[in-house]
Parts: structure tokens; sequence; C-alpha cells
């Protein structure tokens, strides 16, 4: 018996949508759209910013998803 689910969804820790990413918590995000994945890193939520530097710096655009460190 064959398992199609693919291997990121098989990884406990499974990219989500940014949605309900939480706040105050450092997470790894990225952009993945039409154009491909891209800008992953690491950063914390605060309110509708995200900041790459434990609140020290924003940066300008939305990730379109997230999953725990």
């Amino acid at each position: 018996m064959s398992d199609n689910r693919s291997k990121e969804e098989l990884l406990p820790h499974s990219w989500q949508p940014i949605a309900p990413a939480p706040e105050n918590v450092e997470v790894m995000t990225k952009i993945d759209d039409s154009g491909g994945a891209r800008n992953e890193q690491s950063m914390i939520r605060h309110g509708r910013l995200w900041f790459i530097d434990k609140g020290g710096m924003y940066v300008y655009y939305m990730p379109t998803h997230w999953r725990p460190l």
C-alpha cells in the first residue's frame, strides 16, 4: 500500500497558511505563490507586522506560509 501524501505533508511541522500564525512567537515563514517559494526566514509577528530581528526591523511584505521552528 503506498502513501500518496507529499514529503512536506508527512512532516510534523509542515507549512500552514499565514492566517493562523501565532503572535510574539518566532516561526519560519516564506512566500509561496505562482512565482515559487522564496524569502524563507525566521520572523516574529506583532499584529500585522513581521519582524526579523526580535522586534527591531520589520519586512515590507506579508509572508504566505509559516511553520514552527
